[in-house]
């Protein structure tokens, strides 16, 4: 993009930041009503009518229920929408709103409706406006939660979710410069007052930018340091899937059981520390039945199990448990030599961790 933020976007620049998507069948947009996702919009029809076949374009909002305001604009939306000749569908969060983690759950159940939506209309992909501003708050959110290698890498310009590929085509583009495209246009777009609302981390932490910026920390710098720590992240994967392929090579005879993995614990633990962790969080999400594993959980059950591996190493080869442990809904445990991860019995009550357990 252009050095100057708040220059609009140019044609040709928003003919480059779509191109990936020319293949498409069909395109969901995710239009809130803010700047931000209403520049997509604008730019996405304008980009439409410039291909001889393009896909077909279905603008969404979501309405959360959460703020009087959002019905109104939503039918804004579908106003302007109507006028880019675009067909528009609002969905609703319906049923009660949980008290506590209000932002996560509504981010859940707009992806959840997004995807139901795409997959109505023969969608591909589900587009959102996030941008450059966005992925520095969530570098910094992530930073201050201790989030390893794979948080860092904040917001991927594609991911998958229920078959749908959700795209950020604007994650290199600032906020300025969605407003001065808008601007330049006439286009007007709502104002949602929670994006200024201090009960919620992201607006505390923008609130902060300008100091980061003074420090040399601006949205730029942080959102190049995303895109590095991703560039990392993607190789370490590349790193422990050559890791779990060798280590399968080693077992020959000893393969697992169906629905559980297995990994020679000497072999294991000679590997790095981010390719081991990683495998036990992939073995655990895998087979495991209570969510995501949390990192640092994993982290203190690695430490453990090399604990557990190190006494076995010097006991030898007995078969009976050295370490049994469960955690977000796997069992691991060790025994012969082995590290094996399989489901877990079901929890017959709620509680604390017992002992031998891990939680979740």
């Amino acid at each position: 993009m252009s050095d100057d933020d708040h220059s609009p976007i140019s044609t040709r620049e928003a003919s480059r930041l779509f191109a990936g998507l020319k293949s498409a069948p069909a395109l969901v947009l995710a239009v809130s009503g803010g700047p931000d996702s209403v520049a997509l919009m604008w730019l996405m029809a304008r980009w439409q009518r410039s291909l001889a076949r393009a896909p077909r374009l279905t603008v969404v909002t979501v309405d959360h229920g959460l703020r009087r305001e959002a019905a109104r604009e939503a039918r804004e939306v579908k106003r302007l929408a109507a006028e880019l000749g675009l067909p528009h569908r609002t969905l609703r969060w319906r049923g009660a709103k949980p008290r506590t983690g209000l932002p996560a759950a509504a981010r859940e159940a707009r992806y959840r409706l997004l995807a139901d939506a795409a997959h109505a209309v023969g969608a591909s992909h589900v587009l959102t406006a996030h941008t450059r501003d966005d992925q520095a708050e969530t570098l910094l959110m992530r930073l201050l939660r201790g989030s390893g290698l794979a948080g860092l890498s904040a917001m991927a310009p594609f991911s998958e979710r229920d078959g749908i590929v959700l795209a950020r085509p604007l994650l290199d583009v600032s906020k300025s410069q969605l407003i001065a495209t808008l601007k330049r246009a006439k286009v007007g777009f709502a104002d949602d007052p929670t994006n200024r609302d201090t009960a919620f981390t992201r607006p505390r932490l923008r609130v902060l930018l300008p100091l980061l910026a003074a420090e040399g920390g601006d949205i730029r710098n942080l959102a190049r340091l995303a895109t590095r720590l991703a560039r990392a992240n993607a190789a370490v994967e590349v790193l422990a899937d050559g890791a779990e392929r060798f280590l399968r090579l080693r077992d020959r005879g000893d393969a697992p059981q169906a629905g559980q993995r297995s990994f020679e614990a000497s072999a294991f633990a000679a590997l790095p520390d981010e390719v081991r962790l990683r495998l036990l969080l992939r073995a655990i999400n895998a087979l495991g039945h209570e969510g995501p594993a949390e990192l640092g959980k994993v982290e203190t059950l690695m430490s453990v199990l090399d604990q557990a591996i190190a006494a076995s190493l010097r006991a030898g080869t007995d078969r009976r448990p050295i370490l049994k442990q469960t955690l977000a809904g796997a069992l691991i445990s060790l025994a012969g030599g082995r590290i094996q991860i399989a489901p877990a019995p079901a929890r017959r009550r709620k509680g604390g961790i017992g002992a031998g357990e891990g939680g979740s």
